[in-house]
């Protein structure tokens, strides 16, 4: 027992994780709705934007490292505050959430603001298509024209 709260006091001082520093917002896309803002700020913004809520166990490692881990991930993948500047899969995240994917489900006990309703996803779904455009849809993409990968 001595030996494992000697360890979880050692990892404290290991500093990934703790750099919660939120760049800015550069620019947002056309949402169609402010309620589907409004539902994606809820449900999605800590782990898809710039502008994270770290709570106070995102303090404390291993779960910060967990945390830093998924928010580089989410962002890497998708990140409304960065619209424009980087490649977004907004038709995915549209997919995502109608099949119960997103918000992922280690997320939701912690964070019960973002346990969307049926009629809730449903909104955030279509809001998300028609603010994204569908599969395929040059729309949303974010990218630049003339922006090779």
């Amino acid at each position: 027992m001595t030996i494992h709260l000697v360890l979880l006091l050692a990892i404290q001082f290991v500093p990934y994780g703790r750099d919660h520093t939120n760049l800015p917002v550069v620019a947002e896309p056309p949402w169609n709705s402010p309620e589907t803002r409004a539902l994606f700020m809820r449900a999605c913004a800590d782990c898809h934007s710039n502008q994270t809520a770290w709570p106070w166990y995102s303090n404390v490692a291993p779960v910060s490292w967990l945390i830093a881990r998924d928010v580089v991930e989410g962002r890497k993948t998708f990140n409304v505050a960065l619209w424009g500047q980087q490649r977004n899969e907004g038709d995915e995240a549209a997919e995502a959430v109608r099949k119960g994917e997103m918000p992922l489900w280690f997320y939701l006990p912690l964070h019960p603001e973002a346990n969307l309703t049926l009629a809730e996803t449903q909104q955030l779904t279509a809001g998300l298509t028609a603010t994204f455009g569908g599969e395929g849809s040059d729309r949303g993409s974010g990218e630049a024209q003339g922006d090779d990968d």
